[in-house]
Order: C-alpha cells, then sequence, then structure tokens
C-alpha cells in the first residue's frame, strides 16, 4: 500500500492534468485522488508505518510511549494527522475564500476599473511588461496567490481574446512566485523558512531580488519576441452601464487593496494565522457594503450585495484544492515525503543540487510539505563546525537557495503553486496548454535565476 498511495497519485494526477480530453473537472479527480489516497494508507497502516518513514508517527509514540496496536494507530491517523492536516488546509481555502470574495466586491463595484483606466497602452508587449512588473512587486507585499486572484480581476478588464488572456495570466503567475520568493511575506515557504528562523528580513531581501527577478524577466523578454498586434479591450467593459457612482468605486478600491495589505501586518502583530486577519476583512467590508448599499435600489441590491456577490465564487477551484492538498498531506503522513528527502540527501550530497530538485519537484508536488521536509531533514546550525555546516546555518546558503527555488519552481506546472492553480481556475487555463506554451519559458526563467544566485554567491 505504501508504494500504491504514490501510484494512486500520479494516476490522480494525470487525470487532472487530462481533464479537459477526459472532459472530467479537475476538482472531482483531486476530491477522488485525496480521499482514496487515505483509504488505503488507513487500511494498511500497521505495515505503512512499520517501515519507519513517518516522522509524525514517531513523534505521536514519544508523546504517547504506551500507545500501540491497531487502535493506537487508528487514533493517530483519524484523531491526530487528519485533523492537524485539515486544520492546515483549512487555513488555506479560508484565506483563498476571503481573497477570492474581497476581489470580486471590488470587481463588482468597479474598483479595478480605476487601475484599467489608467492602463492606456493597447500593445501586447508593453502590457505584458507592466502587468508583469506590477504582479512582481505587488506579491512581495501581499503573497502570490492573493496577488495572481487580484490580477486575473485586472486581465479581465483589460483584454477580451482568450488565448491572450492566457499568456498574460501565465505570465501574472510566473511574476508572482518570482516576487513572493524574495519577500519573507510573498510566499508560504518564504514564510515558514523566515518564521523558523532559517532566513532573516533582509539577507533573504539583498541576496534573492536579483534571480528572482532574472527568473521572470527571461520569460517575458522570449515572449516579447513572439507576441505581435494589440489587445482588444472587451466591449461589455466599453459600453456597459454603471450601477456605482465614483466614490464608491473608489472607496472599495481602497477598502480591497487596504484590506489586503492588511492581512500580513495582522499576522504580525497578533501571531494569528493569516485567514484570520483575511476573514476580518472581509467582514468589515461586508458590514460597509450593507451600510453603504442600504436604501439602493433592487437592481443595485441583487448585483452589489455581498450575499450575491458569495453566489460569483469559483468553488470547484476550492474544492480542487481541498482535494490535491488531502492527498500530499496523506503522503506527508504516510512518510513517502521524508523518505525522498531523504534520496535526495543521499544521492545529490550537494546544496545546491537539493535545492533545484525540491524546486523542480515542487512542480508536481505542493512546495509547503517539501520544504517541511526539507526543514525537519536539516535543522538549523548554530554553530558551523565544518563547510558542510556552515551552508545550514541562519541565513546559510541552503535556507537561502531553497527560498528561491521552492518560490519559483512551482510556475513549471500550472498545478506546481498555488498561484497557478487559483490562475487555472478563475480562467480555466488547460494544464496541457499552459505546459505547451509557458512550462519551458518558465523553467528557462528558473534556471537563469539559480545560476545567477550561484554566480552570485561563487
Amino acid at each position: 500500500m505504501f508504494t500504491l498511495m504514490v501510484v494512486l497519485f500520479i494516476l490522480g494526477y494525470v487525470a487532472i492534468a487530462l481533464e479537459h480530453p477526459l472532459k472530467i473537472d479537475k476538482a472531482a479527480s483531486a476530491l477522488i485522488t485525496g480521499t482514496l489516497i487515505w483509504v488505503f494508507y488507513i487500511l494498511d497502516a500497521e505495515n505503512i508505518l512499520s517501515l519507519g518513514f513517518s516522522p509524525s508517527w514517531k513523534a505521536f509514540q514519544v508523546i504517547n510511549p504506551d500507545a500501540h496496536g491497531l487502535h493506537a494507530i487508528r487514533e493517530f491517523i483519524v484523531d491526530n494527522e487528519i485533523i492537524h492536516h485539515i486544520g492546515e488546509i483549512g487555513e488555506i481555502l479560508f484565506f483563498l475564500l476571503g481573497a477570492m470574495t474581497i476581489v470580486e466586491v471590488v470587481d463588482q463595484h468597479e474598483g479595478f476599473k480605476i487601475i484599467t483606466d489608467k492602463i492606456k497602452t493597447t500593445n501586447k508587449v508593453k502590457l505584458l511588461w507592466i502587468i508583469s512588473f506590477l504582479a512582481f512587486f505587488l506579491s512581495a507585499v501581499l503573497d502570490n496567490m492573493t496577488t495572481t486572484i487580484v490580477m486575473v480581476a485586472l486581465l479581465r478588464k483589460l483584454i477580451n481574446d482568450k488565448q491572450s488572456r492566457w499568456f498574460f495570466a501565465s505570465m501574472v503567475v510566473l511574476a508572482a512566485n518570482a516576487g513572493g520568493a524574495w519577500s519573507p511575506i510573498g510566499d508560504v515557504t518564504t514564510i515558514m523558512l523566515w518564521i523558523g528562523g532559517q532566513v532573516t528580513t533582509f539577507r533573504i531581501m539583498q541576496m534573492l531580488f536579483v534571480p528572482s527577478m532574472i527568473c521572470m524577466v527571461v520569460p517575458l523578454i522570449f515572449l516579447s519576441f513572439r507576441m505581435k498586434g494589440h489587445i482588444d479591450r472587451p466591449e461589455i467593459y466599453k459600453n456597459e452601464m454603471s450601477l456605482t457612482k465614483p466614490w464608491i468605486s473608489t472607496l472599495f478600491l481602497s477598502l480591497g487593496v487596504g484590506g489586503l495589505l492588511f492581512v500580513p501586518v495582522f499576522k504580525t502583530v497578533t501571531h494569528l494565522p493569516p485567514f484570520m486577519g483575511m476573514l476580518l476583512v472581509l467582514g468589515i467590508i461586508w458590514v460597509i457594503s450593507e451600510i453603504v448599499h442600504k436604501n439602493a435600489s433592487n437592481e443595485v441590491k441583487n448585483k452589489l450585495k455581498v450575499v450575491r456577490i458569495l453566489q460569483r465564487i469559483d468553488v470547484p477551484t476550492i474544492l480542487f484544492f481541498l482535494g490535491i492538498l488531502s492527498a500530499v498531506s496523506a503522503l506527508q503522513s504516510a512518510g513517502q515525503l521524508n523518505l525522498l528527502s531523504q534520496v535526495l540527501k543521499d544521492n545529490l550530497k550537494n546544496v545546491f543540487l537539493i535545492d533545484i530538485a525540491i524546486g523542480l519537484l515542487s512542480s508536481i508536488i505542493d512546495n509547503v510539505p517539501l520544504v517541511a521536509g526539507a526543514m525537519g531533514m536539516y535543522p538549523v546550525v548554530d554553530v558551523a563546525s565544518n563547510a558542510w555546516d556552515a551552508f545550514f546555518v541562519a541565513d546559510g546558503v541552503f535556507w537561502e537557495f531553497l527560498a528561491y527555488t521552492a518560490g519559483t519552481g512551482g510556475s513549471i506546472l500550472i498545478i506546481g503553486s498555488a498561484a497557478g492553480v487559483a490562475a487555472m481556475g478563475l480562467e480555466k487555463i488547460d494544464f496541457i496548454w499552459y505546459l505547451k506554451k509557458i512550462s519551458l519559458l518558465a523553467l528557462l526563467g528558473y534556471f537563469s535565476g539559480a545560476a545567477s544566485y550561484y554566480l552570485f554567491f561563487a
């Protein structure tokens, strides 16, 4: 069953990749995969855990020395592991739900129209550079997933053609992931390393800004030679009747952007999970919306009340997240990811190669458990007694390079990062299309940035 869990994950991954040819929504495939892997796990848990690859099972036994037999194993999986992982997954899902709702509220109140009206160019290449740099710096302040949600909403107001919008949305994913890598609050994995003491704020910004910028600029240059012509703005955007006043649009744009910027501040001050800050912001915007539209016409209320806007949220994307993260958490609990970390350590024996491998794997497996596994496999060294240990001190090369590779490697495949999954759900980007059109460019940017860091370090 230990191996069968991995096989099932691969089959589920293939089903997700072939969503359009199979005509089966990726959310359904992800939910089936995530559930069945846990089923396989618990049915043969005694044999799987006896292999000794699960660090969480070892920790459970240390805390509960008298626990033994099937009853203890079931208690470990059902009452500990599932509850623990569903809590972590829930944080991501509620964060995503809150961010998507806030962005949709701003969009329905024509807040993004204020920004899109400032972007006058219709030249594809110029617009591509503007959008990419905007996403790059925005994701350093927010996070890559929230940035992608905001930028995709902007693109819908700027570009009518679906294929062109897919190119721009894909470049937003690359730029958001690159921008999140050099900031301590820009990506979940960088936040983990920052909170864990592996990296510090100014050092990570100093060392990774240039590699992250190169990671984005290299694909941009190549796309600049391929893209020709001008974009077509949506006809609806040109002719639609406004249901809101300019001051209301400005108010909700300010509330939305300000609220999203407030989330990392909320986390730093309270030490509570970011999703709680996001839900607080959503609640405040909801109350203000109710007050603003208290005496509005029924037509305005039907479109602009938050209750109505919630019906527009892409629930299948959230369910897809639930399924795929559930599958990965089962592999983490059973020990397959820990085994993978050991294999990397034993075979590569080079911190740069290990980090590059983790980055490439993060395009297939969620980067959060991969980084968590790396943090568990390679503890922070207080005093380096040899050249190898020097890589693992706080702000050591291993941790800095890991922040880059784990943050940007997910761009290689559309489902390799939270930003990619958000864009895929919002724009219905086809997995195979992204693989053919974008993956090679993302890979080129990934290795270009990695090479620049290596040369800079050397």
